[in-house]
């Protein structure tokens, strides 16, 4: 593969605040009837202003800066104070030991853990399971390094409790050679949660295969009622085999620190030191003395967080579902919805623009996720409730007008 060839699949125009910069050319030709007004909403991120970072998160961060070079010049894996801190609570959370000198690491962002972890467990050529629809960064990075993607499908319209992972092309994947599998729990972008027999049949494929698990648990917090998480690295999986990824980004509204970490396997993680060394030295200094507030949020503040998202998802999910032909399964965890859309008299992609331009309302295609979800779009409704119910009325209207 060419420098050229490896850096044009690695689109950014439809990636979270890129879309200003998609072309709008021709698109003015196919819009139909008046703008619709309304505050513009961006689908395609949370909203730090409607829902607030951690308290004392500022503060911590600002003691962390008084601490000076102490905290500006970690160990290239992360303060080993706060590792300690974070190996404790992070043990307590996913039901197994958290080894702090030399099983975890803090990255720059959750995504600065994926980039490391996937660098340090592909090589060209090598073969790799991915879900399809997960997220788009998974096959952007196996791309990257030249690994070789082999999907399985989630099929997550028709799973009744479960996601909806097909395992018998999960075990297919690893009798054609992957010795690497990587997916999200619960799933981004369609929000749902793998069933505690799903987990433990893709623990069993992964130890008679002898692959390597990474798992993206970003959104583990946020569950709604009646969702119940089960923790790979809990069940019966040889430890040296699974690298779990969290962080304060999401639920707890700490994006802009830049915040991640990634835990398990100790010749992993003393792989994505080595590189994290070259890449970016460490995460961020000051930051780090944020992740103080992680796990430790004032009583109630989980709960209530959960609750006012759960309340958006509802209200989002009654409008779609007064559209005919919009499919949308409820979301088990996080804050991603992703519909899938009736037939339109445009292109799906130029729908996503019109709506955009014409309704003030941005959204992430399918196609992000998995070639096979071009009808389907993702939006994170992490947002202003009142906002957020708006623009999907808007989305709706548009839906109507533009119906095949």
């Amino acid at each position: 593969m060419s420098i050229e060839e490896k850096f044009s699949r690695l689109g950014t125009d439809n990636a979270p605040g890129q879309e200003v910069r998609q072309s709008a050319a021709g698109i003015e030709a196919l819009m139909r009837g008046e703008k619709l007004e309304g505050k513009p909403v961006d689908f395609s991120h949370g909203d730090v202003d409607a829902f607030l970072p951690t308290p004392g998160s500022f503060e911590v961060f600002s003691a962390g800066y008084a601490l000076g070079g102490k905290q500006a010049y970690t160990e290239y894996r992360g303060d080993y104070e706060i590792r300690e801190l974070l190996a404790e609570r992070l043990a307590a959370f996913t039901g197994a030991p958290v080894d702090a000198r030399d099983g975890l690491i803090i990255t720059p962002g959750t995504q600065g853990a994926l980039f490391l972890a996937i660098a340090c467990t592909t090589a060209r050529g090598d073969k790799v399971a991915i879900m399809q629809p997960d997220y788009f960064a998974n096959r952007k990075l196996v791309e990257f390094f030249e690994g070789e993607m082999i999907p399985v499908q989630l099929d997550y319209v028709d799973a009744g409790n479960n996601a909806g992972i097909n395992l018998g092309e999960l075990e297919d994947a690893f009798k054609a050679g992957a010795k690497l599998f990587l997916f999200s729990n619960p799933n981004n972008p369609a929000g749902v949660v793998y069933s505690v027999d799903e987990i433990a049949k893709i623990a069993e494929l992964a130890e008679r295969y002898g692959a390597t698990v990474i798992v993206d648990q970003l959104y583990s917090r946020l569950l709604y009622t009646g969702a119940t998480y089960t923790h790979l690295r809990a069940g019966n999986i040889d430890p040296e085999n699974v690298i779990t990824i969290m962080g304060p980004s999401k639920t707890e509204s700490l994006s802009g620190y830049r915040l991640g970490v990634a835990f398990g396997s100790k010749k992993l993680i003393n792989r994505m030191e080595k590189l994290q060394a070259i890449v970016s030295l460490r995460a961020a200094g000051y930051s780090q003395a944020v992740l103080r507030t992680w796990f430790a949020e004032p009583e109630g503040w989980m709960d209530e967080r959960i609750r006012l998202h759960q309340a958006i998802r509802d209200d989002l999910l009654t409008v779609l579902r007064g559209c005919e032909g919009v499919f949308a399964r409820t979301p088990q965890a996080g804050s991603y919805l992703f519909p899938r859309l009736p037939k339109l008299d445009v292109s799906y992609a130029d729908f996503i623009k019109i709506l955009r331009l014409q309704a003030g309302v941005s959204v992430t295609p399918g196609t992000e996720f998995s070639p096979h979800c071009a009808d389907s779009i993702r939006f994170n409704f992490s947002q202003d409730h009142q906002a957020a119910v708006a623009a999907v009325e808007r989305l709706v209207t548009l839906v109507e007008r533009y119906r095949a």
